[in-house]
């Protein structure tokens, strides 16, 4: 009698040891996975709605003509647009080659003191590609134009 209840025992704090670490476990994944994930905004939305200057987010829309600004060493300074907005951009670094006015992009940053502080920007990969993400916001704003077939 006093064997069955020990076994008893045994397996229920294992059980509950199980559930304890498997609990720890999915907090930990969770808090790590905290930082890896960026909410794309259009320009429109970060005029709307200014997030915190804590907060990192990916921004999407087309580099606008003429603001594009190559400052000392590798800082560049533009604005970019999804026709209903615009917010501008700083970044230090070393730009796609692709990358130009009037062209599609997405930036990872931070939005700070009414700047767009871009840590990382990407660029299409070829002449047609445009982010999806970009090709929803300039939708939304009603200003995206069909690309021509075979350009």
């Amino acid at each position: 009698m006093a064997l069955t209840s020990l076994k008893k025992k045994r397996r229920i704090q294992i059980v509950a040891l199980a559930a304890v670490a498997l609990m720890g476990s999915t907090a930990l994944i969770g808090y790590a996975m905290q930082d890896g994930i960026n909410f794309f905004r259009s320009p429109s939305q970060v005029m709307a709605e200014p997030p915190a200057a804590a907060e990192t987010f990916r921004i999407g829309g087309l580099v606008e003509e003429g603001s594009l600004v190559r400052g000392d060493g590798e800082r560049i300074r533009f604005n970019v647009t999804d026709g209903g907005a615009s917010v501008p951009v700083v970044f230090s670094g070393v730009l796609p080659d692709l990358f130009g006015e009037n062209q599609g992009m997405v930036g990872t940053g931070r939005y700070v003191d009414g700047v767009f502080e871009a840590s990382e920007i990407l660029a299409r990969h070829d002449e047609t590609y445009m982010p999806k993400e970009v090709i929803d916001a300039l939708k939304e704003q009603g200003t995206y134009v069909e690309p021509a077939p075979g350009s």
